[in-house]
């Protein structure tokens, strides 16, 4: 675990994000194509869709580094695109873009300078309607804060589906032992 004095800033806020990803691609695992679709509360989210969300948000990162991104017309249409797996997507290929993906963007974070300079592109749902300067830390905290939120929507929804938790699922797809207090989850269907 991470303490003061024991790791960097920077990969303190890496392994925060690398957790965070960690759970929300945990909460795909074991999942049939349908339950993967299935939104059991009473928002539309699904794991699907949260994996393919977590992969638009850290695709958005990556392309703000070489590219002006728009939240024009289509911009909006490919954010509100990204929390729901179409007909055609299934949840294996949504998985192996959030892998590629993930691997790419922790790289560029683990290469960050959290004091650097940067400008934070329009987000007119938080009331920020232009670009603002400011700096790489108030971009990387607020990717913890998206990606915890979006972990936390995984794990109800995953509780919802099958009974399964964070905890537990982590613990099998890592192969690790049950203890006292968490076991690895099996499928009911095993």
């Amino acid at each position: 675990m991470f303490g003061p004095g024991k790791y960097s800033e920077r990969e303190v806020i890496v392994g925060y994000l690398e957790a965070q990803l960690t759970s929300i691609r945990a909460a795909a695992y074991g999942l049939t194509e349908k339950q993967a679709r299935e939104a059991p509360c009473r928002s539309t989210l699904s794991i699907g869709g949260l994996i393919k969300h977590a992969t638009y948000v850290m695709g958005q990162h990556l392309r703000r580094r070489t590219e002006q991104v728009q939240l024009d017309e289509a911009g909006f249409a490919l954010f509100m695109g990204s929390f729901a797996l179409t007909d055609d997507e299934t949840l294996a290929g949504a998985l192996s873009t959030f892998d590629g993906t993930r691997t790419e963007y922790l790289a560029d974070l683990r290469a960050a300078d959290p004091g650097a300079d940067t400008t934070v592109p329009a987000a007119p749902w938080d009331g920020l309607e232009e670009p603002t300067p400011s700096v790489r830390r108030y971009e990387l905290v607020h990717h913890i804060e998206e990606l915890a939120r979006h972990a936390g929507h995984a794990d109800i929804i995953r509780e919802q589906l099958d009974g399964a938790d964070a905890a537990s699922l982590l613990m099998a797809v890592e192969g690790r032992e049950g203890n006292d207090f968490v076991q690895p989850w099996v499928s009911p269907m095993s």
